[in-house]
């Protein structure tokens, strides 16, 4: 068991998603950032949906009631096991009672927690993943527990990675989305001339755009979103769609992230810029 001392700002237990549900309204959840979670299981040797603990920008206070191994990766937010500091990208080896704590928030916005074979919480409609209501909570809290499988003879064959990180990477790459064609010239020009500082309104439902382009009459039926379709509001608002995003929308999906895109946005916080560029 994994023990939740402090739980941070915003703290969750999140695997690739939950999946062949959207049509009853269900997100895909899962985690923000899976770039980062890809290396993070690939050094625990863990399968790539294996389950992992999204850290939101303040970190919590852990206590490893089992031996296990642990790495971390994503934002950076000098943490410390047993008050000493760690490191992103490396094998750590857990004894009974150490203790995982974080502090100042240097660059990024998630960081990932996984360990050996990763966290076995309960699996609803096919994930571990996550989200209020089908799910009993929608974030961990003070005192809650994290079960895992004790691993003790783990030897693993790489213990640590350099990463080329994307932490300060603000290009986000969009392809066209189904309404792109109703945008104007003059659209055009300003979603990809200029960059655009993120809204405070974001978290893992969605990213707002704090600045507006032009308005629009356009209308549209309510149809299918995706993680990473961008929104655009009758007053001229971008609004990214992210994994917990609805299912559903009325406003004209004009772009559609990337993969990598989505990542790069997922460690943005208020106030950082990002650029659109067509690919």
């Amino acid at each position: 068991m994994l023990k939740i001392l402090k739980a941070g700002f915003y703290t969750t237990v999140q695997d690739s998603g939950r999946f062949h549900f959207r049509n009853n309204g269900v997100p895909v959840s899962g985690v923000m950032d899976e770039m980062t979670v890809f290396k993070v299981n690939s050094l625990l040797e863990n399968e790539v949906s294996a389950a992992v603990l999204e850290i939101t920008m303040t970190g919590p206070t852990l206590m490893f009631e089992e031996e296990t191994y642990m790495a971390l990766g994503g934002a950076e937010m000098s943490a410390t096991l047993n008050n000493l500091p760690i490191q992103n990208y490396k094998v750590y080896q857990i004894e009974i009672g150490d203790i995982l704590s974080f502090g100042r928030l240097d660059k990024g916005f998630r960081s990932y927690l996984g360990v050996r074979e990763g966290f076995t919480s309960k699996e609803i409609l096919g994930s571990r993943s996550f989200y209020k209501p089908i799910t009993k909570e929608n974030r961990l809290r003070d005192n809650d527990v994290v079960p895992f499988i004790d691993s003790k003879l783990f030897q693993p064959k790489i213990s640590e990675i350099k990463v080329d990180s994307f932490l300060d990477d603000n290009k986000l790459e969009v392809s066209k989305g189904p309404e792109f064609h109703l945008l104007s010239d003059r659209h055009l020009e300003e979603i990809f001339s200029k960059s655009f500082t993120i809204a405070h309104e974001n978290n893992r439902m969605a990213y707002q755009i704090k600045e507006t382009i032009s308005s629009h009459e356009m209308s549209m039926l309510t149809s299918a979103t995706l993680p990473g379709t961008v929104q655009l509001t009758p007053s001229g608002k971008l609004i990214v769609l992210m994994k917990d995003g609805q299912t559903t929308g009325g406003y004209p999906r004009v772009l559609q992230l990337t993969d990598k895109a989505i990542c790069i946005l997922a460690q943005k916080r208020g106030g950082d810029k990002v650029n659109f560029k067509l690919v």
